[in-house]
């Protein structure tokens, strides 16, 4: 079993595929309007944008959380969270063990918040 898809409100299509497809780095792989569906493939699952679905918190790693965020706010992005540091992995359990996990918070175009995660080696 595994994710395949993840659906996130998207009042706007256009202006929600141009702000993904900015924080994505990808053009949308599919779009059917009507009904009003907007497709993203990442990292093998379906991010579909539309109309009818409800908002959700959607987490996206990237290799810097500090990097992106500063990238992202010379764009005009609203952070809703700086970058902190929420835990350390000590173990593979959930994460890359020896790293501390970096976590950031964004809005996306359509009011939604939007998870930004990165793992930074600890070095003691």
């Amino acid at each position: 079993m595994g994710i395949i898809q993840v659906a996130q409100h998207a009042e706007d299509l256009e202006r929600a595929g141009r702000f993904y497809a900015g924080l994505l780095g990808q053009e949308p792989a599919a779009k059917f309007d009507p009904p009003g569906l907007l497709f993203f493939v990442v990292g093998g699952v379906r991010l579909l944008l539309e109309r009818g679905a409800p908002s959700s918190l959607i987490y996206l790693a990237v290799p810097d959380v500090h990097a992106t965020i500063e990238a992202l706010r010379r764009e005009g992005v609203e952070i809703i969270a700086e970058p902190t540091a929420i835990f350390r992995h000590e173990d593979e359990r959930i994460g890359p063990a020896g790293t501390d996990e970096w976590m950031a918070f964004i809005r996306d175009s359509e009011g939604n918040s939007i998870g930004l995660v990165s793992h930074t080696p600890v070095h003691l």
